[in-house]
């Protein structure tokens, strides 16, 4: 049995994609009218319409029913992460927890495996990442991910516990860089959408996409992890898919930034928060984050986007 914690569009792709390849999932959600309105009609309407729940998927609002789970499939913001764990302890330690959130907790300054460590130090931790968008994973188009996890002979379990015909897993043991190849893109893919949004073309995205890389693997490194990673699903195969299509959040929301124009306060922007944490973070360990901190500063309306643009023009030229 498969517990998917979150019925966002992320989390019920997973629900789906995994039932459907014969698992029994419970798919717990925090709203109760949410819940009551998936049960009737067998869909989650707002986040992934047309996409029905097969029969061994159960939904649920009662967090007890996850308690027998093989593993927790944990599909929240990463900005209710903790917060979650602290309220679910004694059901969630010493069970295999599977982080599917993307991003640096504001709080801690740390990724999504440190935070289940600080929480439920009992269980086994990994972390699922890579360039993948909820509706095709719902909808049974090819995707491969990364499975991140120290423990070898739980990664290779939870590899072939979750790995479909159509969902392709490649293992990792490189926690620290599979998170941050996920956290990091967000921000970038939000800088890419200010280009796009600000009419500079797609050769300065192309230009924006690569230095950003070489700014994501520079954080990593200096956090402990490995290039190689970077160089993988979990990073650079997710910062092109982010960066290069309109159905990622964050580069909807940096086109919007770009563009002038508002963006829907309801949809998660998970790259928003992680700018600003990043920022700190880099400013602390003393790295160069030019992106991230403008990013950042034209989130937080520190600098406007004729200026920001400007910054990045004005940095002085090197060898690359």
């Amino acid at each position: 049995m498969i517990a998917v914690v979150g019925a966002g569009a992320f989390g019920t792709a997973l629900a789906v994609a995994l039932a459907r390849n014969g698992l029994i999932v419970t798919l717990w959600a925090r709203d109760t009218a949410q819940v009551a309105q998936m049960q009737a009609l067998r869909e989650n309407s707002t986040r992934l319409p047309g996409v029905t729940f097969p029969e061994n998927v159960t939904i649920t609002a009662e967090i007890a029913e996850i308690r027998h789970s093989d593993a927790v499939l944990l599909a929240l913001p990463m900005q209710s992460l903790r917060g979650f764990l602290s309220s679910h302890k004694p059901i969630l330690d010493g069970k295999c927890l599977v982080a599917c959130c993307k991003g640096i907790d504001l709080a801690t300054l740390t990724g999504p495996s440190a935070v289940l460590r600080s929480q439920c130090p009992a269980s086994v931790i990994a972390v699922l990442t890579g360039p993948s968008f909820a509706a095709d994973i719902a909808r049974g188009f090819p995707t491969a991910l990364t499975l991140a996890c120290t423990d070898h002979a739980a990664g290779e379990q939870l590899q072939h516990l979750l790995a479909t015909p159509v969902l392709r897993l490649y293992r990792s043991d490189d926690v620290i860089g599979a998170e941050l190849g996920g956290a990091l893109k967000n921000v970038i893919a939000i800088a890419a959408g200010v280009v796009i949004g600000a009419g500079l073309g797609d050769s300065a995205r192309a230009a924006l996409m690569t230095r950003g890389y070489a700014e994501m693997v520079r954080l990593a490194q200096s956090l402990g992890a490995r290039a190689e990673t970077m160089a993988g699903l979990a990073g650079l195969g997710d910062l092109v898919l982010t960066c290069t299509s309109a159905q990622s959040r964050n580069f909807r929301f940096g086109q919007a930034l770009g563009s002038g124009k508002s963006f829907d306060a309801s949809i998660t922007v998970e790259g928003v928060a992680t700018a600003k944490a990043v920022s700190n973070l880099a400013q602390n360990r003393g790295i160069d984050v030019p992106i991230t901190q403008m990013i950042a500063s034209l989130i937080d309306g520190k600098i406007d986007l004729s200026v920001a643009i400007q910054s990045l023009l004005s940095r002085p030229l090197k060898k690359e």
